[in-house]
């Protein structure tokens, strides 16, 4: 059966087709219906139901035999470390995490705050809170302590689960010192923390309060699995980058089992057994789905990368993982390939790996340019699929379904809805455009399993957010197209269609342009104030490693570029070469907080930004231009 066949199927019987998908979960009571509308627009899936994610995750498969294969595997460039579990290993590890965890008095419903590198025990504290029927909430390692705080006040977790430090490059980050501040800040005090201690920054534990990993659990009975109820929350995610009082992502236990099965074998195309990657961390909800839960439900094996795709040592970190350790599939965002391109442009370090392991590199988080798509194309010769989704979806939105039918690509488009997303094009006023025409993108009530039902203790602040705009819709807050085959192009985000003296303009399609520059590695456009046109686009241009020609001569044939493929409607006549562009930890960059900058409005420090220092650098290349004026 093709894509068609089965979207069509979906579309026709929408909850047939997901009670289908849930005979592939072990149900400790199986949900008598699919499909929860009593209090539309809050839409609950499998609701009735019983059961539990870390037993789906873990114990089935040792209980159907597979014990000895291997559930996680662990390569840490920056340590030298690596480690292979099987799942016999992780069932032991997480029952006996559990048991020290209820033995200190978490039960159901409770909540624990995990915050954590990138190391197996993060995945096992994940999968020890499931284990008791209590709600994880991760917050990536290494976060300021004030934004820890406003996170423990909103969560308030009984406990918090800690590793003492994190490891970059050339640096140790202490957190327990950022954790204790946190605690100090917040209004909301946990009982109690455990802390797992590394080597390299051994933590200093406050008696009473801060318990030792290892000791927690000595002598502690292993807890067995706590059935929870199918619309009990799995976890809370905080969305990157939030401001203020943070917007919890509420994952339900049922729709996040069923959706997140049926994704590996029909996205990814990866069965029980094959190796998975998602080059992401545990703090990002790719590192939930991709690294933690879904390949582990599906019996696959996991990767958990400690490292980054240059200078752990080198450019050719990601194929030595791939090829020593047998990668299947690989899942990251277009930054880290624009990060290896930019370093090593004509793949000398691939070509010292073999990797007849690997099938398909999926790439997400941001948009992926076409000149990044191809550059990896021609490198890999392996199919290169983007696909689209959002912390709030949990999964697939707009992809290319592998495991059913591997569909023409299309540079630049993220392919076609997947079952469960009616996805529309609307105009202001929330009418359907037709192909072709950039409006905003928005998807038809119900979402499908294991998107989110609600935000935590927010629940008219969802609504506001994101069913308010358009009602009967999701509004994605993404603006784009679709073409007359259905495949879908994301532009932008809604705030980055920018108003050029009437004329709405993608900054995304301009940025396609400008990365397809032999010399530019990796670009942003953004749209600042001019008192003539209301906004003007501004490009920033990072340029590859080598290129010594003079940058104004590579800025005039950008703009040149721009003006020849979009027109002088675009009125782009405004570029900077920079050094390195604001990202989020995850890869997005930060262009909102550079058209403050330029603008010369107030902005607060992303508490998501990689590196705070490259502000100052924007502000000082954007003051060369005159902005803020």
């Amino acid at each position: 059966m093709g894509y068609r066949e089965v979207y069509e199927g979906w579309k026709a019987d929408p909850e047939g087709f997901w009670m289908q998908q849930a005979e592939a979960i072990d149900w400790v009571k199986p949900p008598t219906k699919a499909l929860f509308a009593e209090n539309a627009p809050i839409y609950e899936w499998f609701a009735d139901a019983e059961v539990n994610t870390c037993w789906n995750a873990v114990d089935r498969h040792v209980e159907a035999g597979n014990g000895d294969r291997v559930a996680i595997i662990y390569d840490s460039p920056i340590t030298g470390r690596q480690a292979k579990i099987t799942y016999a290993e992780l069932q032991d590890r997480t029952a006996r995490l559990a048991g020290a965890l209820a033995t200190k008095g978490v039960v159901k419903g409770d909540r624990v705050i995990i915050y954590m590198p990138m190391v197996p025990e993060a995945l096992v504290a994940m999968l020890a809170v499931t284990r008791i029927g209590a709600i994880h909430s991760v917050v990536f390692g290494g976060f300021a302590a004030n934004e820890l705080a406003t996170r423990i006040d909103d969560a308030t977790p009984k406990a918090i689960i800690a590793g003492s430090c994190g490891i970059e490059p050339g640096r140790v980050v202490p957190y327990k010192p950022l954790l204790d501040g946190a605690i100090d800040l917040a209004r909301h005090k946990p009982d109690f923390c455990v802390i797992f201690q590394r080597p390299e920054a051994e933590a200093s534990l406050i008696a009473g309060r801060d318990f030792d990993w290892n000791a927690v659990q000595e002598g502690v009975a292993p807890a067995p699995c706590v059935p929870v109820k199918g619309n009990d929350p799995v976890y809370v995610l905080y969305t990157s980058g939030t401001t203020g009082q943070p917007k919890g992502v509420v994952r339900p236990t049922a729709g996040h089992l069923v959706a997140l099965n049926w994704t590996m074998k029909n996205i990814y195309n990866i069965d029980a057994g094959d190796v998975f990657w998602a080059a992401s961390d545990v703090g990002w909800v790719v590192g939930h789905s991709y690294i933690c839960y879904a390949p582990l439900i599906a019996g696959a094996t996991t990767l958990v990368f400690e490292g980054k795709p240059v200078g752990t040592p080198d450019a050719g970190t990601f194929w030595r993982v791939i090829s020593e350790h047998g990668v299947k599939a690989l899942f990251t965002a277009p930054t880290a390939f624009r990060a290896i391109k930019r370093v090593d442009p004509k793949g000398e370090f691939l070509a010292k790996y073999d990797l007849g392991c690997m099938d398909i590199l999926f790439l997400a988080g941001e948009r992926a340019d076409p000149d990044t798509i191809h550059w990896a194309q021609d490198m890999l010769k392996k199919p290169v699929i983007d696909h689209w989704w959002q912390t709030e979806t949990g999964w697939t939105i707009a992809g290319n379904p592998m495991g059913i039918e591997h569909l023409p690509v299309k540079i630049g488009s993220p392919t076609v809805a997947m079952p469960g997303y009616d996805v529309q094009i609307l105009d202001e006023a929330g009418k359907p455009l037709p192909a072709g025409e950039l409006g905003a993108i928005a998807v038809k009530l119900p979402l499908p399993p294991g998107t989110l039902p609600t935000l935590w203790n927010a629940e008219s602040r969802y609504l506001k957010s994101y069913l308010s705009t358009f009602p009967g819709y999701y509004e994605t807050g993404d603006a784009g197209y679709m073409d007359e085959d259905g495949y879908l192009y994301i532009m932008a985000r809604t705030d980055d269609v920018i108003n050029v003296a009437g004329h709405r303009l993608s900054t995304g399609g301009m940025e396609e342009v400008l990365a397809g520059h032999p010399d530019v590695a990796e670009c942003a456009v953004i749209g600042v104030s001019d008192p003539l046109k209301g906004q003007l686009p501004l490009g920033l241009l990072c340029l590859t490693s080598g290129v010594d020609r003079p940058h104004d001569q590579i800025v005039a044939e950008c703009v040149k570029l721009v003006r020849d493929k979009i027109g002088p409607v675009a009125a782009f006549k405004l570029a900077l070469v920079v050094d390195r562009l604001p990202k989020t930890r995850s890869g997005k960059i930060l262009r909102a907080t550079m058209v403050a900058i330029a603008d010369g409005k107030p902005w607060k420090m992303p508490a998501t930004i990689d590196d705070p220092a490259i502000l100052d650098e924007i502000a000082a290349a954007l003051k060369t231009l005159g902005y803020p004026a």
